[in-house]
């Protein structure tokens, strides 16, 4: 919900702070910038403590910065609390996924996966009414409520039931995993619907500003988009249990490629909006397949569930921060078509190595 509580803020904080798209794109590239470097230690604190008191420090840590966040008034303390509360969201992530399929059927992990994913999408999909309201009533009180649905998160996991302990193992095994193809390709399809968003996340925005779009109607137009995303993950899962993972990668590469393909050409309002919603929709069709694959090689090479969410962590954060931040700063330096194309060029790369695996 936080880091999509940004996207209507952007074009404010830009002209309140003089940033330029580069700069724009830092700030929103601080928060997977901090789930970079909380992955790896994610997945150890899940694997060696549990995922319950993971799950409770990252709630707590998210509901501080939420909070900081919500007061602060220079770029840097912005930079800072985006940045602490994307290295809580790892614990958070990592800690919660690993406690469902701890309690996940293995027939059905797939579609629980596709559900549970809807459901961060519909955080995700309160994020930027969050940032729109933000910018009506003040960025302080809306983000302090944030804190304490935060804080109710989290005395609400200090009160269940632990999950049953999973396999501790040591770093040592990570390591070794990550010489398996088909781990690293679903690390692969983590990371480049985090590359899509991330640039995505930066550029519409600003271009719906420059089309004459206010902060409510930036988020209204992520609001759709993430929408149909939460309704679309659990339905990739099941195309993922019943067709196969490489069936439900090659929608999602094919759509993406188009998407991305045509969104530097709009030149009206509403056009953009049509075109921004459904690239947002066909990003998101990678999520749950590519979190299917990376659980089922896991399992086949004997890697313990926490240090999977840690890897997932690892591959969308670089994906979504190398988005936002160079994503911004190539459209800077040259036009918003160059890192769209590239992007393009790289679903369809990737769709012709996922055809011939």
């Amino acid at each position: 919900m936080f880091f999509a509580a940004l996207t209507p803020l952007l074009p404010g904080y830009a002209e309140e702070f003089g940033l330029s798209k580069a700069g724009a794109g830092f700030l929103q590239a601080a928060y997977p910038l901090g789930t970079f470097v909380g992955s790896i230690p994610s997945g150890y604190a899940a694997a060696r403590f549990g995922p319950k008191p993971t799950a409770i420090v990252g709630l707590l840590l998210i509901a501080a910065t939420s909070i900081l966040f919500g007061i602060a008034d220079s770029i840097v303390v912005l930079d800072v609390a985006r940045f602490v509360q994307g290295l809580a969201s790892a614990c958070a992530w990592t800690a919660a996924f690993t406690w469902l399929v701890a309690v996940a059927p293995a027939a059905r992990r797939g579609q629980m996966i596709g559900s549970v994913l809807g459901v961060a999408i519909a955080g995700a999909l309160f994020g930027p009414v969050l940032g729109g309201l933000g910018s009506l009533l003040g960025t302080g009180p809306v983000f302090g409520v944030v804190g304490l649905v935060a804080l109710a998160v989290a005395g609400y996991a200090f009160v269940q039931r632990k999950p049953p302990p999973g396999e501790k193992q040591r770093i040592e095994h990570l390591l070794h995993a990550l010489g398996d193809r088909r781990l690293l390709g679903g690390f692969w399809l983590v990371a480049l619907p985090g590359l899509l968003f991330g640039t995505l996340t930066v550029l519409a925005p600003l271009r719906l500003d420059e089309l004459g779009i206010g902060a409510l109607g930036i988020g209204a137009v992520f609001l759709v988009a993430t929408g149909l995303e939460a309704i679309i993950s659990p339905v990739m899962g099941r195309v993922s249990d019943r067709r196969g993972t490489r069936h439900a990668v090659t929608l999602a590469l094919m759509a993406s490629a188009v998407g991305s393909a045509l969104l530097p050409w709009p030149q009206r309002a509403a056009v953009f909006v049509v075109v921004a919603v459904a690239a947002a929709c066909s990003f998101g069709m990678f999520w749950t397949p590519a979190m299917t694959l990376l659980t089922s090689s896991a399992e086949r090479l004997g890697l313990a569930v926490a240090w999977v969410f840690a890897l997932s962590n690892l591959a969308w954060a670089p994906g979504q921060g190398i988005g936002s931040a160079v994503g911004g700063a190539l459209a800077q330096a040259t036009s918003d078509a160059v890192p769209y194309l590239m992007l393009t060029g790289a679903c369809l790369v990737t769709l012709v190595a996922v055809r011939r695996a």
